[in-house]
């Protein structure tokens, strides 16, 4: 798009999208089964009863908000919500810079490539959430240990692979193997610590998973900026160290994770 009309267009298209989209939001999105007008009658039976012990429709004030903050499975969340958000937004909006200072790819090979990482992230996505599904159902693991090992998979093996990256210098064909395997890896937490909101609250999983991703955002601020200071001359050494500090923090929060995590409802959330 820039190369053709120009970078401006880039935000003008982006945004009509978000415009349609809205629009179908608005015409297809009800806020409760009961009042949607194309839901059938066996399909909003069905959502009612299963969430009918779940939803009391409780808000504001009515929230345990002191027994949240003390929540150490909530806090492990968190702590992994945060930890893996960091090589997230590092590789963002870092791995154009890197593309192009280190690996030296120019401006319509660095687009595609930047993008070819979070195409690995998706289909990680659809598979994850697949087999997540199937070890539960067919009782092969249970909850706990299926959100374990998804949250594990999803920090440890993107933690290796930075630390792999850094290390390759400007071999351009195993840096994008390795930051697409990371990338990729990322994505089977969402089978993990991301769905663990409604494991241990599902009558707070709503407003716990705007808690966790304010913490989540943070990495959002202060990845990016710490990837400048240490990359301003443009050297491989520099970007070591931003793959270094990442693959670090993703460790410390699978460590936390595995430690703290529970898929049990918790007491405050049975109120």
């Amino acid at each position: 798009i820039c190369q053709y009309v120009g970078w401006p267009w880039v935000f003008y298209i982006f945004g009509a999208a978000t415009v349609v989209w809205f629009v179908f939001w608005q015409i297809l999105i009800s806020d409760l089964p009961r009042n949607h007008p194309r839901i059938s009658e066996l399909e909003k039976n069905y959502i009612v009863d299963r969430l009918a012990n779940q939803v009391t429709g409780s808000h504001g004030w009515s929230i345990p908000m002191l027994s949240m903050v003390k929540s150490v499975p909530l806090w492990a969340i968190i702590v992994t919500h945060f930890s893996a958000n960091w090589s997230f937004y590092t590789l963002l909006t870092g791995l154009p810079t890197y593309l192009s200072e280190i690996l030296r790819f120019n401006i319509k090979e660095n687009s595609f490539l930047s993008a070819l990482p979070y195409l690995g992230g998706w289909l990680a996505i659809l598979f994850g959430g697949q087999l997540a599904d199937f070890l539960r159902k067919r009782k092969i693991c249970s909850t706990l240990a299926v959100r374990k090992i998804f949250t594990l998979l999803g920090t440890l093996m993107p933690a290796t692979f930075l630390i792999a990256a850094g290390y390759v210098g400007c071999n351009y064909k195993a840096a994008i193997a390795l930051l697409a395997l990371s990338t990729t890896f990322a994505s089977f937490n969402s089978s993990g610590f991301a769905v663990n909101h409604l494991d241990i609250a599902p009558q707070y999983a709503g407003f716990l998973m705007g808690v966790t991703n304010t913490f989540g955002t943070i990495p959002g601020i202060l990845g990016p900026t710490v990837t400048g200071l240490l990359t301003t001359e443009g050297t491989l050494h520099g970007w070591q160290m931003v793959f270094f500090i990442s693959a670090g923090i993703n460790i410390f929060g699978a460590v936390f994770y595995a430690v703290f995590s529970k898929s049990e409802i918790q007491e405050w959330a049975k109120q």
